[in-house]
């Protein structure tokens, strides 16, 4: 099984609801996009460690579920995981769970393809973040 790491949390603020009183579409990839960063750092690979090698990652995909509506003023965590290791790239998955009730309100797929800001091209993934990548991915 994947390690899963708790990546992000929040409270759902009326103001990010949209006309119908549920938490906007937009934020939703706001809040995926936070708990992606947050998971590279978890598994040991920070912003300076991508500078150190001269790479960062760009996200080629996403994929996202709506499972069920979410209303202002509950506390939310994401369950951020890395599912796939390439020879350039990474996919990951997440959950957006209400703390409370345990209730899965989205899931997101995304993968991310290493990237030369010089070459502008994408690279295969240096072996020292390869290493702190295997053991994320379980067995």
């Amino acid at each position: 099984m994947s390690r899963r790491h708790i990546t992000h949390r929040t409270t759902i603020h009326p103001w990010m609801c949209d006309r119908f009183g549920h938490l906007n579409v937009r934020f939703y990839g706001h809040i995926f996009d936070d708990a992606a960063f947050a998971l590279w750092s978890m598994c040991g690979i920070s912003p300076d460690r991508f500078d150190d090698v001269g790479l960062h990652t760009v996200v080629a995909r996403t994929e996202t579920d709506f499972v069920k509506e979410l209303l202002p003023g509950r506390v939310i965590a994401v369950h951020s995981w890395f599912t796939r290791l390439g020879s350039k790239s990474v996919t990951y998955e997440q959950e957006l769970i209400d703390q409370d009730t345990d209730a899965v309100h989205a899931r997101q797929r995304a993968v991310e393809v290493f990237f030369d800001p010089k070459t502008r091209a994408s690279s295969l993934i240096p072996p020292s973040m390869r290493a702190l990548l295997e053991p994320q991915l379980g067995s």
